[in-house]
């Protein structure tokens, strides 16, 4: 079986057609107005998506990591988490820092380049943007570790953690490490692949010979391959791997099967490396379609449902144009303020050099910016 083709492997629970179907291992029992919600959710996080990018192209954000493709990766693996589990995202996870309750528009922030990222940890259980590919990895094994140092682990409260990393960041060492210390130690976490199939310009094909949720078994643990763009399948299985995180039983590889259908970022020609057929044939398995396509079939919606889910996307996306415009610009100086927690001399010393710089604009009667 070749890395591009995801072979019969693949766990799936509702087909690209909006289907329902059945896997033995996976069950998952939903009321109708969670399938309702699952529905809102994918929609609100794509137009979050879509107006970032505007914003962008317009020039009120420095760059834009587009998720448009992995909704579902991602609304049902946010789904999947209990308020005590922390996520450690990489800089496109803007649907689980939804899920967890973190205001899109704080994320905007970064982007906008106003803060470092203004979102609470300790508040959401969603750890800030992390830009150096893999390093969350690490991040969150060592985190795992320590909540299990706490006899945090076992028992209906018990608590785990989530790694979020791409395809190409399964080639970095930190993964692999990340892997190695979680599996020896049982460490109590999810690694959350979203294999979108490219690694900026380079194709899944370059990354590896086999496929990714197989190198799991490699380093001791079980790994699993997910359709991506079933949001479905996606909290099914993503809650099976946490439960089994928060009982002790030690980390899981879980592969969510998807495709960027945007550029990596902002500053990227997706038209460079890839053929338009590719896209067109990936749209075909677009997550929001299948499941309207199932909420229709089951007769879960009606079109004042859709009415109004499109109406409250509307309003989301004026609140963030307008929030987005109406951000500060912060201080030259506040560059300094949260390098060091309790400060250092040598900071001391470079604030006060970077302050006598800016006085000299001061007196010129100039602006430094």
């Amino acid at each position: 079986m070749s890395v591009a083709d995801p072979g019969p492997e693949l766990i799936q629970l509702l087909t690209p057609e909006g289907e329902r179907v059945d896997h033995p291992d996976y069950s998952l029992e939903l009321t109708d107005g969670e399938y309702r919600d699952l529905y809102r959710d994918l929609v609100l996080v794509r137009r979050i998506d879509l107006e970032a990018t505007a914003l962008q192209r317009q020039g009120e954000l420095g760059i834009w990591a587009s998720l448009l493709g992995q909704e579902a990766a991602q609304i049902g693996s946010g789904r999947a988490m209990a308020p005590q589990d922390m996520a450690f995202p990489t800089y496109r996870e803007h649907a689980v820092g939804y899920c967890k309750g973190v205001d899109p528009l704080k994320m905007l922030g970064l982007f906008r380049g106003v803060d470092q990222g203004s979102w609470d940890p300790r508040e959401s259980n969603f750890h800030l943007y992390t830009i150096v590919i893999g390093a969350q990895c690490l991040h969150a094994t060592g985190y795992a570790m320590g909540i299990q140092k706490d006899g945090k682990v076992g028992g209906d409260d018990g608590e785990a953690v989530i790694a979020y990393f791409g395809d190409g960041a399964t080639s970095q060492g930190d993964v692999n490490e990340a892997f190695i210390w979680a599996s020896v130690f049982e460490a109590p976490v999810v690694f959350f692949c979203q294999n979108n199939q490219y690694a900026i310009s380079e194709p899944l094909e370059r990354q590896t010979r086999v496929p990714l949720y197989r190198r799991a078994a490699g380093f001791g643990f079980p790994g699993v391959r997910v359709d991506g763009n079933d949001v479905l399948a996606t909290l099914a299985v993503t809650r099976a791997a946490l439960d089994r995180a928060r009982q002790g039983e030690g980390p899981t590889l879980v592969e969510a099967y998807t495709y960027r259908m945007g550029a990596h970022t902002t500053s990227d020609d997706p038209t460079r490396y890839r053929i338009a057929s590719e896209v067109e044939a990936w749209k075909l398995k677009d997550p929001i379609e299948r499941v309207r396509s199932f909420l229709h079939k089951q007769q879960l919606v009606d079109e004042a449902f859709l009415a109004e889910v499109e109406a409250e996307a509307d309003a989301l996306a004026a609140r963030l144009r307008a929030g987005c415009l109406a951000m500060p610009d912060p201080a030259p100086s506040a560059i300094f303020d949260h390098v060091y927690a309790d400060g250092s001399p040598e900071l001391d010393a470079q604030r006060e050099s970077f302050a006598r710089y800016l006085s000299r604009f001061e007196e010129a009667g100039t602006d430094a910016r």
